[in-house]
């Protein structure tokens, strides 16, 4: 009798078995996998119909209540929304959201998100109502004493963004350079004679290099002689563009002479003659043509974030992406000189 099933006794035979079932149970889960990715879409596509056809809030607001999608997915969606620029239907999803949560009490999350999502589309008032009433209840919210800060700020309170400053240096972020900026912006923007303003300035902030666009920008606008006394030579290449935009009359020649990124840098606008080349490769190129009594090239700028990496096409005194500081460096980059007339917008 054992004779008739040695087959199954053989090694060879139980390799075989297993791989094959090894074989079933893979093929199985791919297709079973295959089919809940397939009604996963369907579920998707079905809920993105409903969620378009809605005519108002209130579908929205039972669409959410009815619990067909959990609240991460929601949050999920509203950020898709967002970054996708329809702000609208992003705030309705966080509004809905938080009214949700009314009775189990409503934590500063969401709330938080939908600040931001105000602020991010401009409403600045709006905004700053959310981030007050999340204060109110949670007082000890750093984020939100952040974003009410940039509130302030766009909004030129800047009195104001200074006192939001003290319950952050409580919390233990260090608050100085957000201080030395705001002071510098409030002192710019009170009212006032130009050129006082720019004693004050030298005066009071004379010593700090941290702010050195901001400051520069506003003294080579209003009082060039005081920015070239307080000139710090080794910031040349991070304000060049507001140098190469300066008048003849507002130029100190003896300062451009003795320094070697200006003479260069003015060599290659044409107002002096003091450099054969530069290491810049945009300077070079203008040297070169100066010197072969060519034109027809010029120089404008990219104002690159040190922070975040990111550029842009504007000078910027915060970053608009990562909200640093004064992390602004002008990027030189080569270009028609028939731009250069046409740059009165600036």
């Amino acid at each position: 009798m054992e004779a008739l099933f040695i087959e199954f006794r053989d090694p060879l035979f139980g390799v075989i078995v297993f791989f094959t079932l090894v074989f079933i149970v893979a093929t199985f889960s791919y297709w079973w996998g295959r089919h809940k990715i397939k009604e996963d879409d369907r579920a998707l596509e079905r809920f993105a119909k409903q969620f378009h056809r809605l005519s108002g809030e209130t579908e929205l607001k039972a669409l959410i209540q009815s619990g067909g999608l959990s609240e991460k997915s929601w949050l999920l969606l509203a950020h898709a929304y967002e970054k996708g620029g329809d702000f609208e239907k992003a705030i309705e999803i966080y509004q809905n959201l938080i009214e949700q949560r009314r009775g189990g009490g409503t934590r500063p999350d969401i709330m938080l998100l939908l600040g931001q999502i105000y602020l991010k589309a401009g409403f600045l008032e709006r905004s700053k109502e959310i981030f007050m009433q999340i204060l109110q209840v949670h007082p000890r919210t750093p984020q939100a004493l952040q974003a009410l800060l940039l509130v302030y700020e766009q909004l030129r309170q800047f009195h104001k963004a200074i006192e939001v400053l003290e319950p952050l240096e409580e919390l233990g972020v260090d608050v100085r350079k957000e201080k030395l900026y705001l002071q510098v912006r409030a002192l710019l923007s009170a009212s006032g004679d130009v050129r006082e303003k720019a004693l004050r300035l030298v005066d009071e902030f004379g010593s700090q290099r941290s702010l050195s666009y901001l400051a520069y920008e506003y003294l080579f606008a209003h009082a060039p002689d005081l920015a070239w006394r307080y000139l710090d030579q080794s910031q040349c290449g991070r304000i060049a563009d507001l140098l190469w935009r300066l008048e003849e009359g507002a130029l100190d020649l003896d300062i451009i002479a003795s320094n070697g990124y200006l003479r260069e840098l003015f060599s290659a606008r044409g107002v002096v003659d003091l450099a054969s080349s530069s290491e810049v490769f945009e300077f070079d190129v203008l040297i070169k043509l100066r010197r072969g009594s060519e034109r027809g090239a010029t120089l404008q700028f990219e104002y690159l974030c040190r922070e975040c990496k990111q550029v842009f096409p504007f000078a910027f005194h915060r970053c608009p992406s990562c909200r640093a500081i004064d992390s602004v460096v002008a990027e030189p980059i080569l270009t028609k000189e028939f731009f250069e007339s046409n740059h009165s917008f600036l």
